[in-house]
């Protein structure tokens, strides 16, 4: 049943991207800035919709060449939503954007277009993270960072008295069982004797049974009319009164139960499933490449070695001399013979021979230089006006895509292969060997043709030789001499080292920290439903946490997630998080390195003050932090206090540790990182407005600013699909911190009460009021909203000048 479940869901994704690919390729110009916005949202949202269906696909599937597939697909549309999310903020300048209309046109809801975190991060990468984890916490044990916790030693006779003693409570339950079943069959033997049955009376059960179920139905009733009245007195809304329903449901879905236990251990023999087809597969990979050499690899050399030659004959007949033959970079025999016709190759050879005589000499190349640099400024201008007009008359126009190809190239090989295939025979979904065959088949090809290419090659020399008398480039020019760059300082002393004593280094010295265990679902937040309509009335609405979860998937943890992603997708160098203190900046960057396995770097100015002195020892720092963070990527680099590297003046009380060092040199740092590296720096800061903007701004690419929860985030309910668990912020950190939650705590009223707090600060007041000594007490004193309201009480909210300030 999971099987065909999967298989249909994803080929309803495959069936839905295939119409947004044809939409794709029919995309015309549109002049209205709102409509552009809302065709770019639209097709945003059915983006992810394809993602998350993919997404869930690829995670239940167990067919390793299904997934092959299946991946293919998933990381091109995981960059599609990042370049449609990136032309989005071009549209609209601002990194939120609102959808409540189109929502409600598709019939939507906010949790549908949730950003899904794929498994595959974690999961493919497991056993290197768990050494690379184990490695961290030994040099931060040994170095003084992190204390081990001791371990208790027992003698051999206390561990035998402890073994004895339990297995001796063990046989005393197993006989006080066996004693209780001996009892209540001599107590039924007894009844029946005195009844004169051998069994039970059947209108005995019958009444037992109906006064059970009147009882549990009068109940119910009583209960239904004792809400009605609260409600006709004013007591108790309707709301209020689904709220509790809800609460009592989310209570019940929080126990763990034998469903969801079971659950858990089908995921993880899916799982087990999933890597044995894996590593199968990869067996037969090799298995069947090496069958294939031995079996077909002589007829391939033949037939390859016999078209070549055919094409020299061909080219000599209709050109007059043998063919160039392609380099190994071109391509070799594939770039010419194999793809073009000899009439295609005079062609180019006769284009090359003309553009080799329309050749002028260097003196006039230089004086048509100087007339076009008097021309150029004009030219430049009259670019620019007609550019300008174009764009007015045309309108705005969806930017080239680099992931359209990989998307139609899955899509085909879909239609091609996995669609409508027969795969009765293979109920286990295993591999298929049909597929592997012709896999490597044209590997097995590609590799003998590059041995037959140079056979060819030293063979078409000899024939030119030979037969037209001609002589090599080689032996004409001679040997070109390559120059190679001399090394700076700071790498010749890194040549020698490995990356296992470079990261140790960086442990011990304290700027290689290990990451807190920390979700980005634990960063609860309420989606804004009143953005669309503040931004038609001319009011730019404050983001609510759901907005921020959702860039920091996009920009965050999707590219480093992925390679294939990162290198193609629009690159996001650095990150800085802003916003006031206790909203969650510090936990979102150790949900990035959580969710993506990075490595996380600590080079906030408190944390550098005092190690590797001198620009020398700080170019050293950096080289050592890029070589590292790019060699075990992916890798996070976070700066904690951002605004302090780029102070306008810098305290008295900060002077000693220089927190402006790393200013100069983070732009080149920046400069070294390229689209294969998947390392990002976050910076992370409570006061922005301290720095000096314009190096600050030209540094972090993306500014995101982290608000205060609003109401709904701190009261409202959210909803985390697939399992619609029910989450409210208060009532989270409550049940997180070991509270219980009933109809006495008056959440509404702890909402209100709480605005201007900070998700720090809410956490801090239960921290506060849930002690070890009132916990004892929970059974029979409940707790109530007063409890709270002191604490909070003590600590400075974030009023309403501040929050300006940030905005």
């Amino acid at each position: 049943f999971s099987i065909s479940t999967y298989n249909k869901l994803w080929t309803d994704a495959q069936e839905s991207l295939d119409v947004l690919l044809q939409g794709e390729r029919e995309v015309k110009p549109i002049k209205d800035h709102v409509t552009a916005f809302k065709a770019l949202a639209t097709s945003y949202i059915k983006y992810v919709q394809v993602f998350r269906n993919l997404d869930t696909a690829y995670e239940q599937i167990v067919h390793p060449q299904k997934r092959l597939a299946i991946r293919q697909v998933l990381e091109g549309v995981m960059g599609r939503i990042l370049e449609l999310k990136n032309d989005m903020v071009t549209l609209e300048n601002s990194e939120y954007h609102y959808f409540d209309d189109i929502l409600q046109d598709l019939k939507l809801l906010p949790e549908h277009i949730e950003i899904p975190i794929p498994k595959y991060f974690i999961n493919e990468n497991r056993k290197v993270l768990q050494e690379r984890e184990k490695l961290l916490a030994e040099i931060l044990v040994n170095a003084g960072f992190q204390t081990q916790e001791p371990v208790k030693c027992m003698d051999f006779e206390e561990a035998i008295k402890m073994i004895q003693v339990a297995e001796r409570a063990r046989q005393g339950r197993l006989r006080a069982t066996f004693m209780k079943q001996i009892y209540l069959e001599e107590k039924r033997e007894r009844q029946a004797k005195l009844q004169g049955k051998t069994g039970p009376n059947p209108d005995d059960a019958a009444t037992c049974i109906q006064k059970i179920w009147r009882g549990y139905i009068q109940c119910k009733k009583t209960e239904k009319i004792g809400e009605e009245e609260m409600i006709f007195l004013g007591m108790v809304s309707d709301n209020n009164l689904e709220n509790i329903k809800y609460y009592n449901s989310a209570i019940q879905i929080f126990t763990v139960s034998t469903s969801m236990l079971r659950a858990r251990e089908v995921n993880i023999l899916r799982g087990e499933v999933q890597q044995r087809h894996e590593n199968d597969y990869q067996k037969a990979l090799v298995h069947t490449k090496d069958r294939l050499k031995q079996t077909e690899g002589l007829d391939i050399k033949e037939t390859l070695q016999d078209q070549i030659r055919q094409c020299f004959i061909e080219c000599r007949n209709i050109i007059g001399k043998f063919p160039d033959y392609p380099t190994e970079e071109a391509g070799g025999s594939t770039a010419t013979f194999s793809q073009k016709t000899p009439d295609q190759v005079d062609e180019e050879l006769t284009a090359k021979e003309e553009a080799a005589l329309q050749k002028k000499p260097k003196k006039d190349k230089e004086k048509e230089k100087e007339k076009e640099k008097g021309r150029g400024k004009e030219k430049k201008k009259e670019e620019k006006q007609k550019t300008e007009k174009k764009g007015e008359e045309e309108g705005w126009k969806m930017a080239p895509s680099n992931f359209l190809p990989v998307m139609e190239e899955g899509s085909s090989q879909y239609n091609a292969v996995w669609n409508n295939r027969d795969e009765g025979w293979n109920f286990l979904q295993e591999r298929d060997p049909e597929l592997i065959k012709q896999e490597k088949r044209e590997e097995v090809e590609k590799e003998i043709r590059v041995q037959v290419d140079e056979v060819m090659r030293q063979e078409l020399k000899n024939l030119k030789l030979v037969v037209d008398k001609e002589q090599s480039d080689e032996q004409k020019k001679g040997k070109k001499i390559e120059k190679v760059r001399s090394p700076r300082i700071s790498e010749l002393s890194l040549v020698h080292r490995t990356i296992d004593s470079l990261y140790k280094e960086l442990a011990e010295r304290g700027l290689l920290i290990k990451a807190k265990t920390v979700n980005l679902s634990d960063y609860v937040g309420k989606y804004s439903y009143l953005g669309t309509a503040l931004r038609q009335a001319d009011v730019e609405p404050m983001p609510s946490l759901s907005d921020v979860r959702q860039l920091i998937a996009l920009y965050a943890i999707l590219p480093l997630g992925s390679q294939a992603v990162h290198e193609k997708a629009p690159l996001v160098k650095a990150m800085l998080l802003a916003g006031p203190a206790g909203v969650g900046k510090k936990m979102l960057v150790h949900a990035i390195c959580t969710e993506t396995g990075a490595n996380l770097f600590n080079l906030s100015a408190s944390n550098i003050a005092g190690k590797y002195p001198g620009s020398s020892g700080l170019q050293m720092m950096l080289h050592l932090v890029y070589k590292v963070a790019k060699q075990l990527q992916p890798s996070v680099v976070w700066i904690g206090d951002a605004e302090k590297t780029f102070y306008k003046k810098v305290p008295k009380a900060e002077k000693e540790i220089d927190p402006k060092r790393l200013k100069r040199i983070l732009p080149a740092f920046l400069k070294l990182l390229k689209a294969e590296d998947r390392v990002l720096l976050v910076g992370t800061t409570r006061r922005p407005f301290d720095a000096d903007l314009r190096p600050f701004c030209k540094v972090y690419q993306k500014i995101i600013l982290i608000p205060r929860p609003d109401y709904a985030s701190r009261f409202g309910k959210y909803f985390k699909l697939p399992s619609l668990i029910i989450t409210i912020l208060w009532k989270h950190i409550i049940l997180q911190n070991g509270g219980v939650v009933t109809k006495t705590l008056n959440l509404s009223c702890l909402a209100k009460l709480s605005d201007g707090f900070t998700q720090g600060h809410i956490f801090q007041s239960v921290q506060t009021v849930l002690s070890e000594r009132r916990m004892l007490q929970m059974t029979k004193k409940p707790l109530r909203a007063v409890e709270f309201m002191t604490s909070l009480a003590r600590q400075d909210p974030v009023y309403k000048e501040e929050e300006e300030t940030f905005k």
